[in-house]
């Protein structure tokens, strides 16, 4: 039987955060070496960024933003008072994003909704797919809150080898994306560009996506991400290493899926177990 060709989502965060960070992307997704980007709104450059998203069709979702200040000239007043609430709470203190505050529940659910309407009028559709800046979409009062539109795309958490991180953070992780699972598509796995040395770590990511959906995170604007993608690093993997074309959730054959799920229900473990068990 043949062998299903190795396929990652390469996704490049920060799209509209400002005219350099967009070029960057752009210049990726032009060259076929990303698949896809996430959108921030009210920021300097969100509406060029909108534009050449649409000129280029250019697969792009919402990248919720809590912690950096909005620096469009035109962000609200009230919006700007309310973002800044709800990042003094979250930069308090480590744990901070895993605590529901009551007292701000209403400061992010107005955050939140600016954001969607915001994405909305640039883009012209409610966006399909979110995830957040610092990861902030997966903080108490965004997820436990349930002010994640159902059924829309949301990033995971980042699957992380057994050392790296104490159990007790692995598992808390593994908890949040069972509960986000249950609302929400996403990959399967879910991993970081950097580090790029050594190069053993992203050739067993780029395996990973002949039976898995995996989804890289990139930041164009760091210097060593921008060359590797513009350089076409993961063709050093072989040939069988694809770029998505666009955010695209794959369906793997019966066999293969088969397979899979009959691994994970051996071990009594998740994908992301298993991945930080064998293959990092």
């Amino acid at each position: 039987m043949m062998e299903q060709q190795s396929t990652v989502i390469v996704n490049a965060d920060d799209w509209g955060e400002d005219a350099a960070t967009t070029s960057r992307a752009l210049d990726c997704v032009l060259d076929g070496v990303v698949s896809s980007v996430s959108a921030m709104v009210f920021m300097e450059d969100s509406e060029r960024a909108a534009d050449l998203a649409r000129r280029h069709s250019v697969d792009a979702g919402l990248h919720l933003n809590l912690t950096l200040p909005f620096s469009a000239p035109q962000s609200p007043a009230r919006l700007l008072e309310h973002q800044s609430r709800v990042s003094r709470f979250l930069r308090l203190q480590r744990f901070a994003p895993v605590l529901y505050h009551p007292g701000l529940a209403n400061s992010f659910a107005y955050v939140v909704k600016a954001q969607y309407e915001e994405y909305e009028r640039l883009y012209g559709s409610f966006p399909k797919r979110v995830d957040g800046h610092h990861h902030m979409h997966l903080c108490a009062n965004v997820a436990a809150g349930g002010l994640l539109p159902e059924g829309a795309i949301v990033r995971r958490n980042f699957i992380f080898a057994a050392g790296e991180k104490s159990y007790l953070n692995r598992a808390y992780r593994r908890w949040q994306d069972r509960r986000l699972a249950r609302r929400h598509p996403m990959a399967d796995l879910f991993f970081d560009l950097s580090p790029l040395e050594p190069p053993q770590r992203l050739e067993r990511i780029v395996a990973l996506g002949a039976r898995a959906n995996v989804e890289v995170e990139a930041h164009p604007i760091r210097d060593d991400e921008y060359r590797f993608l513009r350089e076409r690093g993961f063709c050093r993997f072989g040939n069988e290493a694809k770029i998505a074309r666009g955010y695209v959730l794959q369906k793997f054959t019966e066999c293969g899926h088969a397979e899979r799920t009959a691994q994970i229900n051996r071990s009594g473990a998740s994908a992301a177990k298993i991945a930080e068990r064998s293959i990092l």
